[in-house]
């Protein structure tokens, strides 16, 4: 299956199913802090409900529709990221991530997207890679920020959050402005 080397610490890694204990526990154990951010969180209640989730992701990659793969540090499941859809027409997808609240600050999501980066623009010449993030949530903001995406806009009550509406950031990245 896909898997994409980082670097010597970093491997992202497509989920399979025998991954469901050890994904159910990254997001159990990071609850609150991914909880702030992310919608679906409180709807995870428990391993087994990713044996029917897991089965959509790996056709997703199988249909060449984006993917969902797990952030490997060291060898320990760490995070998540991928491409939610991929538009073939326009030739753009955008990236979706999260992760763990005790590796933040290591470089891993910068690392992580910037590899993502390099596999949209040069194994599958995208034109275009978009991410969208809560306004607030300064540290995945950094993150685009740091790679050179353009800020293009806000997206005013973009997603809502349990009880609440927030605004979304859309940061974009062109093919022409990418620099590996």
């Amino acid at each position: 299956m896909f898997t994409l080397k980082v670097d010597q610490e970093i491997e992202l890694q497509l989920f399979q199913l025998h991954h469901s204990e050890e994904l159910y526990h990254l997001v159990d154990s990071n609850r609150n802090h991914l909880r702030e951010w992310l919608p679906w969180v409180d709807s995870m209640s428990s391993p087994s409900q990713y044996h029917s989730i897991i089965p959509t992701w790996l056709k997703q990659f199988m249909n060449n529709n984006g993917f969902n793969a797990g952030i490997r540090y060291k060898g320990t499941l760490v995070g998540s990221i991928g491409f939610h859809q991929i538009d073939w027409n326009s030739r753009q997808t955008s990236i979706g991530y999260y992760l763990a609240s005790g590796y933040e600050g290591k470089g891993i999501m910068t690392r992580s997207v910037q590899a993502l980066l390099n596999y949209a623009f040069l194994d599958l010449n995208l034109n275009r890679v978009e991410i969208r993030c809560g306004i607030g949530n300064s540290k995945s903001r950094a993150i685009p920020e740091r790679l050179g995406f353009i800020q293009e806009g806000i997206i005013r009550d973009g997603e809502f959050l349990y009880d609440h509406y927030h605004d979304l950031a859309v940061y974009g990245m062109l093919a022409r402005d990418w620099e590996n």
